[in-house]
């Protein structure tokens, strides 16, 4: 069938190159761990934990952050090995194109589209509520929210949005300086909290460390549609607490983790991505695995979870409060307008790289993926800038952090199953790093991801299957039928001479990852690189 057309590897490195739509090379690993952890480390720090310990696990969310970051870590290693052989824009888009074919990638593409899109809005929106909420508590009488009439509006979402935007068009290695010196501030605030919490730690508040499974009989989570599916599919009765408490905690705090496919997308920016992609998102995992544990033991150490349940939206803030150090109030406000202020950078890269690299295989119109004189898609991007922009302003949004999930999980899962495929496809392809235990490893894998969002709630599933239905209708109206490798617009004779040079010492390959795109344009290196450029047809 034809919509599970897969592009070759070559065709997909060759098309960096690319005049016009190709991008620059200026990033490091450091960089990337940075923007991992900048993504990963918002707002959520100081709340998922403990709204997991207080409705789902209690102590034992502690499990939940250790399973969700298994996982997590899991799939990075799948993410490292791909971009290693395929340091190309797109993440989880690109490397499923390469082996699962079209439709499946499209499914992904639209996925993580709805991932950043709407992560990308909803934190905007709520940076602006907590920057009001840091400001008042500074005792300045300052509000960011403007009415007209009837209308209401906040300006902070399109300022913010709008300063990482203009940061992104100038170019790519500028924002990931500015996001990485705020990012490590970031940290600095977290462990701050951290070590002055641990003096407020009893250890009688981490007993029963697993406490007794019991029904929920009301609040949102006895609602059916708000239940784990397998739970409401197996007719089981909905519950709190136990082992099942810890695996829907697991579902839960993996919104925490997101972000690392966003890390992905840039490894047609990294210089050296064969072995900088996979350094950099294996580090950045690692700190963020690290933090994330280090605040739930202080979370569920400072007070009971049963206190942390009394209270309809508990946070980190809520337990220094029950233990009377009112002061660190202040300190994680001004910690969560920063960590806010470099997950919006991070997302409005990623979501505008997959747009890219949609656009660039004519899946979505060409126009999108044309780069400008600072290499970067400086159209795109400011396009995305507006929309999330204009979404956060002027719309009431919840966080839908379920849907969040849901979109990169399925990504995940897919990656992984792409492993073993792309093994068995092209085992000739050097690859600068290797997932170990292929093809067991890489599927357990996939079933851990899918596991993950079956503890997902019926209303998230609900709504994802109508955002893949609309994904569907698009592709079937434009993208199948403007598909560049459907209308074959890579020559096929240049594709085998790319295919027969991939395989030697110094490969195609290899001259178009490590190859720094500042180099000039005559010169031995370009006119060894033309010998294997394809002959795209417009």
């Amino acid at each position: 069938m034809q919509i599970f057309r897969t592009k070759s590897v070559e065709q997909t490195l060759a098309e960096t190159e690319e005049e016009g739509h190709k991008l620059k090379r200026t990033l490091g690993w450091w960089d990337l761990a940075v923007m991992g952890v900048a993504v990963a480390v918002g707002a959520g720090i100081f709340s998922v934990g403990a709204q997991a310990a207080a409705f789902h696990a209690g102590p034992a969310v502690i499990l939940s952050f250790i399973i969700a970051g298994l996982v997590c870590g899991a799939a990075v290693l799948c993410y490292a090995e791909f971009a290693s052989m395929l340091p190309v824009a797109g993440s989880a888009y690109t490397f499923t194109y390469a082996t699962l074919g079209e439709i499946l990638a499209w499914i992904i593409g639209w996925d993580l589209i709805l991932e950043m899109l709407m992560a990308g809005s909803v934190i905007s929106k709520y940076w602006g509520v907590y920057l009001n909420d840091f400001l008042h508590l500074m005792g300045l009488d300052i509000s960011t929210n403007v009415t007209i009439g009837s209308f209401h509006m906040d300006i902070a979402p399109i300022i913010i949005v709008a300063f990482f935007t203009a940061l992104l068009v100038v170019g790519t290695q500028i924002g990931a300086r500015v996001d990485g010196a705020m990012t490590l501030l970031k940290i600095g605030v977290v462990l701050f909290v951290v070590i002055a919490g641990f003096f407020y730690v009893k250890a009688e508040n981490f007993t029963p460390f697993i406490p007794p499974s019991q029904p929920m009989t009301e609040g949102s989570m006895a609602n059916g549609m708000m239940q784990p599916l397998w739970q409401w599919a197996t007719g089981m009765a909905p519950s709190a607490y136990g082992i099942t408490g810890i695996l829907s905690g697991a579902a839960l705090v993996f919104f925490a983790f997101i972000g690392f496919d966003v890390v992905a997308t840039t490894s047609e920016e990294t210089k050296n991505p064969k072995r900088n992609v996979p350094i950099g998102i294996m580090v950045g995992i690692g700190l963020v695995i690290v933090l994330y544990i280090l605040v739930a033991i202080v979370t569920t150490g400072m007070v009971s979870y049963k206190q942390l349940a009394a209270v309809e939206n508990p946070s980190l803030a809520t337990a220094f409060e029950l233990v009377g150090a009112d002061w660190a109030a202040k300190i994680i406000s001004f910690g969560i307008v920063l960590g806010l202020a470099t997950v919006i950078m991070v997302l409005l890269l990623g979501l505008t790289r997959v747009v890219f690299a949609m656009s660039r295989d004519g899946l979505l119109p060409r126009s999108l993926s044309k780069t400008g004189k600072h290499g970067t898609p400086a159209r795109l991007q400011i396009i995305a800038g507006v929309v999330v922009a204009l979404v956060a302003a002027c719309f009431d949004i919840d966080v839908l952090s379920d849907m969040v999930n849901i979109g990169t999980l399925s990504a995940f899962a897919l990656v992984a199953l792409a492993i073993p495929v792309m093994r068995r496809k092209r085992p000739d392809l050097p690859r600068a790093f290797k997932i170990p235990g292929n093809p067991v490893v890489p599927i357990l894998v996939a079933l851990a991801n899918i596991w993950l969002m079956l503890n997902l709630s019926v209303l998230t599933w609900i709504r994802f299957i109508i955002w893949l239905a609309c994904g569907l209708a698009i592709y079937a109206i434009y993208g199948y039928r403007h598909s560049r490798l459907g209308n074959h617009e890579l020559l096929p004779d240049v594709e085998l001479d790319i295919k027969d040079k991939l395989t030697q010492p110094h490969s195609a390959q290899q001259r178009l990852t490590d190859q720094p795109s500042e180099q000039p344009s005559v010169d031995h290196a370009t006119v060894e690189q033309s010998d294997v450029q394809p002959q795209l047809v417009h």
